[in-house]
């Protein structure tokens, strides 16, 4: 199938309130709820699992989000939690990559920080859209382009602590 318009919005709010609302969740909530995610466990390289920065409260607030948000898209609150855990376990599977080589919590690695996180939930629901291949790599990309300038938004806004 080709990827419409409307298809392409509701992939992309859909990401948005799995990656948006960790961050949200920070600045409501400060440092409450902050257990990290792979409780402190430190890997044989001497770096933490996934880092601080992955916790327990942004992973609830993902899937809570977008339980609440799918509906409204016109999927099942089912789908939407599993595309939000689905998009934070790429998350964290970036975390853990960064950390691996040596690349700080909430540092930069162009596409390791955006590929991850959207590509994942998207092969989720890639047979219920009936998406082409074609179309993954399209809303790949505009996620991509996307985070990068909602992040620098943010960022001014005084909601992300960094600008990407």
């Amino acid at each position: 199938m080709t990827l419409t318009v409307a298809i392409a919005i509701k992939v992309q709010l859909l990401l948005l309130a799995a990656n948006g609302s960790p961050v949200l969740a920070k600045r409501l909530f400060g440092e409450r709820w902050t257990y990290p995610l792979d409780c402190g466990l430190v890997l044989f390289d001497g770096y933490r699992l996934l880092g601080a920065s992955k916790t327990v409260r942004g992973l609830v607030a993902s899937l809570l989000v977008c339980a609440a948000v799918a509906p409204l898209l016109g999927f099942s609150w089912v789908t939407g939690a599993i595309f939000g855990l689905a998009s934070m376990t790429g998350d964290a599977l970036s975390s853990f990559i960064k950390r691996r080589i040596n690349i700080p919590p909430s540092g930069m690695a162009f596409g390791l920080d955006q590929i991850p996180e959207a590509l994942l939930p998207i092969l989720l629901v890639r047979q219920q859209l009936a998406l082409d291949w074609l179309s993954v790599v399209v809303l790949v990309l505009l996620f991509i382009v996307g985070e990068l300038l909602l992040s620098r938004v943010m960022y001014h806004l005084g909601v992300r602590d960094r600008p990407y």
